[in-house]
């Protein structure tokens, strides 16, 4: 993305401000000119003190030019006051925009890019905006239209004296394109170094225990420092670009000035123009040269952040994969669960497809088992009953409607999940639960919390349901942050269940613990179980056999053993777990 089309989209970000940005603009036009008058006015004052006999238009020049000061003081504190506000409304706005909309992106994205990355992208990019937001209004609109103003009126007062300055702003863009010709591809890979550190970063900060247990920190240290110093050594040419930049436009102003000394100086001699003329064009010049290195600045600013920028954008301008009709209607409240998937295929990308043509029916309230090889499909099969991807053929449908033609959320209230990892978030054990159900009462959350078989250990913390969960819940061992997730999926209460390997790498009294809970979470919801437990396989009303992405064989336990093929393998080979024996005594208890 061009800078200049960076800069438009960081404007345009300001709609929702239109009116109060419209104003900024009158009060920065207002501060134009004055920044234009007063030079004006103190070159008439000037002429007017040289005259003879012409102090009373002198005092008048003065008087003009302190009431073009007030006004200009006062418009000043007005672009102060309120630019700031604008930008600081902007900057949290359009951090709930970027989240808003990044959460959303499908998991294919998310599995694509990394957090640490994601997170700097939104962090430095809304900080960028806020930074030229501020400086548009504060200094940099000012800046261009008070040159804007000025070469017009140089060249009208005295196209000689004027040429020279129109000579110096040609100078300085022509300067400023180069530098930026020069150095925008090396900016570009020093930003992507920079995410490289970010998302090194983030990966040892999200598995410390990993990286202290194998003694790995130095290792890691010298990792990232080694990635500074590539940094270093890639910003390095790009800020002496900029330095030369630098010292050639103070040359470029040093000589105009002098020039128009000179030329001044000549036209005066031959009464082409007066020494206040002289004077106001110095001060012309003078305010030239600090706009446009103000100016040069801002560029170079803008120069460094767009790569910043170009990524925030790209991420706002990632369309979602899953896409819904905002007319769509929702689900209806009342889901019986009976889901059907019709000639189903999916890929990933079109040359490796994942799910090839799957065709079954589960009944309302059945218990659906999906087994088969690791890589077979069965979770992204899954995956796609809540949309986490669409169906590159066929269709899903919940109680004979299409999953598609209805509203996402709607659809996503009638399912819960209980995934392998539990994926609690860095809040209170009550925060946790109620995503499930944000409105759930003290008394529904206890209950839900018994009955997966949770309430015991949270009452014993020392602050009860309000104890804080550890970043990724690694304060609590693995059986309790997956009694968590049981209960969540438990308050929610939704007609369809998916439980995609709710219960391996546990312990065997603990998987009997959440199995029970498990028990009672399937009871008169229709359940899709990734299953690895024999118990579970044989109660299911259903097993899908799948295999490279396909439903090889489908049916019940005994008669799928009975067909001698994939799954009577799979039975033979003992891949499917015996029950723990505390189920055995619980069954009895």
């Amino acid at each position: 993305m061009s800078l200049w089309r960076v800069y438009l989209r960081v404007l345009q970000l300001l709609a929702p401000e239109k009116r109060l940005a419209v104003t900024l603009v009158l009060a920065n036009l207002a501060l134009s000119c004055v920044a234009f008058l007063e030079p004006v006015l103190f070159g008439k004052v000037i002429d007017a003190l040289a005259a003879q006999g012409t102090e009373r238009s002198a005092w008048h020049y003065i008087a003009m030019w302190a009431g073009v000061g007030f006004g200009g003081i006062a418009a000043g504190v007005f672009v102060s006051l309120f630019a700031d506000r604008l930008a600081h409304r902007r900057r949290l706005a359009v951090i709930a925009q970027y989240f808003e909309h990044a959460i959303a992106l499908p998991l294919s994205y998310h599995g694509q890019h990394h957090t640490g990355r994601l997170l700097r992208i939104m962090h430095t990019g809304s900080n960028n905006l806020f930074g030229l937001w501020l400086g548009f209004f504060r200094d940099h609109l000012t800046t261009l239209l008070s040159i804007l103003l000025m070469i017009p009126w140089s060249l009208y007062v005295n196209w000689k004296l004027g040429l020279l300055m129109v000579g110096l702003m040609v100078t300085f863009a022509t300067f400023n394109a180069i530098a930026m010709r020069r150095t925008h591809r090396a900016q570009g890979q020093v930003e992507q170094l920079h995410s490289a550190i970010s998302e090194r970063a983030g990966d040892v900060l999200g598995n410390v225990p990993v990286v202290q247990v194998y003694t790995r920190l130095q290792a890691e240290v010298e990792a990232i420092r080694e990635m500074a110093r590539r940094v270093l050594d890639a910003q390095y040419p790009v800020l002496r670009g900029w330095a030369w930049l630098s010292v050639a436009n103070r040359a470029a102003s040093t000589l105009t000035i002098v020039a128009i000394f000179a030329l001044g100086a000549q036209l005066n001699a031959k009464g082409e123009v007066t020494v206040g003329g002289i004077v106001t064009f110095v001060n012309f010049a003078l305010l030239q040269i600090g706009r446009l290195e103000a100016f040069a600045g801002f560029i170079s600013n803008l120069f460094f952040q767009t790569p910043s920028l170009s990524d925030f954008f790209a991420v706002l301008d990632t369309d979602a994969t899953v896409k819904e009709d905002p007319k769509a209607p929702p689900l209806p409240d009342k889901v019986r669960g009976e889901v059907r998937f019709e000639g189903v295929s999916f890929g990933y990308d079109a040359s490796h497809p994942a799910l090839r043509a799957l065709d079954f029916t589960a009944a309302a309230g059945s218990t659906v088992a999906l087994v088969g090889p690791t890589g077979a499909g069965k979770s992204t099969a899954l995956s796609l009953l809540y949309r986490a991807y669409d169906p590159d053929r066929g269709r899903i449908t919940i109680d004979g409607i299409d999953i598609r033609t209805v509203k996402l959320t709607s659809l996503r209230e009638h399912i819960a999940v209980v995934f392998q990892d539990p994926g609690l978030l860095y809040r209170s054990v009550a925060d946790n639960l109620r995503v499930g159900k944000p409105d759930a009462s003290e008394l529904e959350m206890e209950d839900a919390a018994r009955a997966a078989e949770a309430h015991n250990f949270v009452v014993v913390k020392p602050e009860g349901y309000s104890t804080l969960v550890a970043e990724r819940g690694v304060s609590l061992s693995g059986g309790e942050r997956q009694r968590l997730s049981i209960a969540r999926a438990m308050l929610k209460n939704a007609p369809i269940l998916i439980l995609d390997e709710a219960t391996s790498a546990l312990d065997n009294a603990t998987e009997a613990r959440i199995q029970r809970a498990l028990n009672r979470l399937t009871r008169d919801r229709t359940t899709f179980v990734i299953a690895h437990r024999l118990s579970t396989v044989r109660n299911a009303d259903l097993i899908l056999v799948m295999k490279d992405g396909e439903i090889v064989e489908q049916g019940r336990f005994d008669a799928l053993v009975a067909q001698g093929g994939l799954f009577a393998q799979l039975e033979a080979g003992g891949q499917f777990v015996a029950d723990a024996e505390e189920d055995v005594v619980a069954v009895a208890e």
